[in-house]
């Protein structure tokens, strides 16, 4: 099994789950500023020419949430709960609320803070920051109140939900984002950063460790 990936949020879930699953796989890293997501070699088996992508045998996938629902169907692990229809729409609702609506509100913080840092894309554009904050606070609200009691995202258990809604926020103090009052989501971040694949899944620093 190979997984291609770049560092940024979505390899960030994949990359956790490969190693909090104990997964052995190929991690390859793709060279971002070489244009190696553009490469005719890497768009055939991404045509978004996106990361992350794995390849296990003649299963070819991208999209994070598809593979991560894959590595728990191979390994047996409930946080994809393959054969429990009622949570599987549960986990479901909350992908797609991070696709549709907590990624959108939390991108412009990752990118000005932490995308610009790491590829050397210039200084964060603090109009652009400011202008994202009534929709993120609008989106942190409710999942702050959804958080009130809960451990977890979904099912009451740690879930592929959490991986994915929490690798977009995951920076969320070097990024600014203004969720110091949220304190259900502040509590739930800091409580996934105790799990040693969350708080470390890039596989050069795995390795170092």
């Amino acid at each position: 099994m190979k997984i291609y990936w770049i560092k940024a949020q979505a390899p960030q879930r994949v990359l956790a789950l490969v190693r909090h699953l104990g997964i052995e796989a190929e991690l390859v890293e793709v060279d971002l500023m070489a244009g190696g997501l553009k490469t005719k070699e890497y768009a055939a088996l991404n045509p978004n020419k996106k990361a992350p992508t794995l390849v296990d045998g003649d299963t070819v996938l991208w999209e994070s949430s598809a593979i991560m629902a894959y590595l728990c169907i191979k390994t047996g692990s409930d946080m994809w709960p393959a054969h429990n229809p009622a949570e599987q729409v549960e986990v479901l609702r909350w992908l797609s609320w991070n696709d549709q609506h907590w990624s959108e509100v939390v991108s412009p913080f990752y990118f000005e803070h932490i995308v610009k840092s790491t590829f050397g894309f210039g200084t964060p554009d603090k109009e652009v920051v400011t202008a994202a904050v009534p929709e993120l606070l609008r989106y942190a609200e409710v999942l702050d109140g959804h958080l009130e009691g809960r451990g977890y995202v979904a099912c009451d258990r740690l879930t592929i939900a959490d991986f994915a809604l929490a690798s977009m926020a995951s920076h969320w103090r070097e990024s600014e984002m203004p969720l110091q009052t949220f304190s259900n989501i502040v509590r739930w971040l800091d409580g996934l950063k105790r799990l040693p694949a969350w708080k470390e899944p890039w596989p050069e620093k795995a390795v170092a460790e």
